[in-house]
């Protein structure tokens, strides 16, 4: 068999094949298509070896494009960067292979220019549904590919947008963390966050912390979004007396505060406890371990392809709200306290 570069197998067309096995076109695109059955054994055997001759590979975007199908899905992430982002990712990734899809991601970089660029690049893709995990400024072109297509968010909220939501039951994940850092017998807790920024679940994570210290007379708190003054915030807080903990909203924070609080020299976890929402690979190797609560990244990133996959094959229910619940893992930061086994879920419906 004559070796053929990726170049010239580019440059060989169905007409080729055709002219090589005697047979029509028509008859090719029955054989590479989902008519083989109407071939002959013969035509068939000809146009087999037709194609390995001359090392032809069917444009399988072409194909999807002429039967209004290219199992191509579009996910559109605000920072690919963070191991959140990378660990949705693969669950939706997974549950698509699963089903036969392919998915294509573009990443943001947190740059509204970027994100409108890849939106008008999704959409000529022509992908079949989309998941969004962005704050989604550009709400324009968001809205005209709902128009055409299913959508899913994840993690963040969209309000214009009337779409399933899968992520984090926030509450629930601070309400758990607050409790558990009560139990060890902490006082003093401050929530280390990213700014805002309009992201829901940041504002959820800060709400649901000053309503949970707000219930619960034995604690203060307080909360200190990400900035240069980090070191020297934690330096004052520390220097507090009484027992005190640091709850750190997702793993960029906790990140930023366990090297804040190495450069200020303390004792890590004695002069200060931590527990960190997200629970990322280099945790168990700080100090004794820090506590996390770890969210099911896999199966929020399955579950919202489920709902894509369930809009494209025709469900129009009421948009869902899947809020998954963390697992509460303790590790020497907040000390050696034993948790309590976690449901998985709870559904919330609404309607649009």
């Amino acid at each position: 068999m004559t070796p053929f570069s990726a170049a010239q197998r580019s440059r060989v067309t169905m007409l080729d094949v055709a002219e090589r096995a005697g047979v029509s076109k028509a008859s090719v695109s029955r054989f590479i298509g989902d008519d083989r059955a109407l071939l002959s054994d013969a035509i068939a055997l000809r146009i087999e070896q037709a194609i390995s001759d001359l090392g032809y590979r069917p444009n399988q975007m072409a194909r999807g494009l002429k039967r209004g199908r290219t199992r191509l899905i579009g996910m559109l992430v605000a920072d690919i960067r963070n191991p959140y982002s990378i660990a949705v990712m693969h669950g939706v990734e997974t549950a698509c292979r699963q089903h036969g899809y392919s998915l294509v991601v573009c990443n943001t970089d947190r740059d509204d220019e970027q994100e409108r660029q890849h939106l008008a690049a999704l959409r000529s893709y022509n992908i079949e549904g989309l998941i969004v995990n962005t704050l989604g400024h550009h709400l324009d072109q968001l809205l005209e590919l709902q128009q055409e297509m299913p959508l899913v968010l994840v993690d963040r909220k969209v309000e214009p947008l009337h779409s399933d939501l899968v992520g984090l039951d926030n509450r629930a994940a601070v309400r758990i963390a607050v409790e558990h850092l009560q139990q060890q017998g902490y006082r003093d807790v401050l929530l280390v966050s990213e700014a805002a920024d309009g992201t829901s679940s940041r504002v959820e994570r800060q709400t649901s912390f000053t309503a949970e210290i707000a219930s619960r007379p034995e604690l203060t708190g307080a909360v200190l979004e990400l900035n240069g003054e980090l070191q020297s915030h934690l330096q004052a807080f520390v220097a507090n007396p009484g027992p005190k903990a640091l709850f750190c909203a997702n793993g960029i924070a906790a990140l930023a505060c366990t090297r804040a609080l190495k450069a200020l020299g303390c004792n890590l976890f004695d002069d200060v406890g931590l527990i960190a929402l997200d629970d990322l690979d280099w945790y168990p190797l700080v100090g004794n371990g820090i506590t996390a609560l770890a969210q099911p990244t896999q199966a929020i990133g399955a579950s919202a392809f489920d709902c894509l996959l369930q809009r494209l094959r025709g469900d129009d229910a009421p948009t869902r709200t899947l809020d998954f619940l963390p697992e509460l893992i303790i590790r020497g930061s907040t000390q050696s306290l034993v948790g309590a086994g976690l449901p998985a879920m709870t559904v919330h419906q609404t309607k649009q």
